[in-house]
């Protein structure tokens, strides 16, 4: 169940509480997960608008976009899911700021939490306990 930072300046982007909502599905996507509310419900993406002049590169230019995931290990293996989570949430950036060019100015960080380093409703859950909990809801969907 990851969680998507996505800095940017200010004005980047034209509706932001809809990059989050996309963000969020674009990474539940990849990972390959059910659709349950389990994973809708704890999959979740942060915009964070920084104030002109709050980032930089050496020569000055500020229009760059800056997107870290961090999942459960091993959530994005194999190496297809890195590679298509990073295309998407590229393109997904360029799209949602209405600038193409964007594509070459957006960096993706992938960071996986160690094993129970990952904490929901106050409990650092393991990968098993994490599929465990998705067993259950599936079975309690079954009826």
């Amino acid at each position: 169940m990851p969680m998507i930072d996505i800095y940017a300046t200010t004005g980047t982007f034209q509706n932001i509480h809809q990059l989050a909502m996309d963000a969020a599905a674009v990474v539940k996507s990849v990972e390959g997960v059910p659709d349950l509310a389990l994973f809708r419900k704890n999959t979740a993406a942060f915009v964070h608008e920084l104030p002109k002049g709050a980032l930089s590169n050496i020569d000055g230019d500020a229009d760059y976009v800056r997107i870290q995931v961090t999942t459960n290990i091993g959530a994005l293996t194999p190496r297809e899911k890195q590679l298509a989570v990073v295309r998407r949430l590229t393109e997904l950036a360029a799209r949602a700021a209405g600038d193409p060019t964007l594509l070459d100015r957006t960096w993706v960080i992938l960071a996986e939490a160690i094993e129970g380093g990952w904490g929901l409703k106050g409990h650092a859950y393991t990968n098993a306990e994490l599929v465990g909990a998705a067993r259950a809801e599936i079975d309690k969907l079954k009826g």
